[in-house]
């Protein structure tokens, strides 16, 4: 069943982290709100913040690279978010977001747009390059979804080495 477009963002020009994720997915359309699904109360650990915190529009920006839900494929997965929506919309959104010092990289499609050839043709080597990305102030992170527990459980470095520093950076900033 196709739905109506609902773009669900959350943008402020004082926010000073920003969260780049894929799309909406079908829990967040329904609510008109982002992350709220188990994924956000993952996403919420691994930034170490509260509900309040992460939707406080005036510290948290949440743009992801589609607007609205795609929608499934035929494996119930999520088809990949709409490329127009970055293309008409990305670059105004973050001039109008001048004091974002924080991005956080949810998968791959955000790493690609935001790093710009340095993305390496894996998830898990774009993420496991993350230290050259954080003096830049920005992490790459696997999307916070069931559906990566098994990467995160092979790759221990990430809840290990790579979350404490994204906790501090963003606490700093809040």
């Amino acid at each position: 069943m196709e739905r109506a477009p609902n773009p669900i963002l959350q943008v402020s020009a004082t926010a000073r982290i920003l969260v780049a994720g894929q799309a909406p997915g079908n829990l967040a359309d329904l609510s008109g709100k982002p992350f709220t699904d188990p994924s956000g109360v993952r996403l919420r650990a691994w930034m170490g913040v509260s509900e309040a915190e992460f939707y406080d529009a005036s510290r948290i920006a949440i743009v992801p690279m589609g607007f609205c839900f795609p929608g499934y494929d035929k494996t119930g997965g999520d088809i990949p978010p709409m490329r127009r929506c970055a293309a008409t919309w990305r670059e105004r959104l973050l001039a109008a977001m001048p004091n974002i010092e924080l991005t956080l990289l949810i998968g791959g499609y955000a790493q690609k747009w935001h790093l710009q050839g340095r993305a390496e043709k894996s998830l898990r080597a774009t993420v496991a390059k993350w230290t050259e990305f954080e003096s830049e102030g920005t992490f790459t992170t696997p999307h916070p979804s069931w559906r990566n527990n098994a990467w995160i459980k092979n790759n221990p470095w990430f809840e290990q080495d790579l979350l404490p520093v994204l906790q501090k950076r963003v606490r700093a900033l809040l």
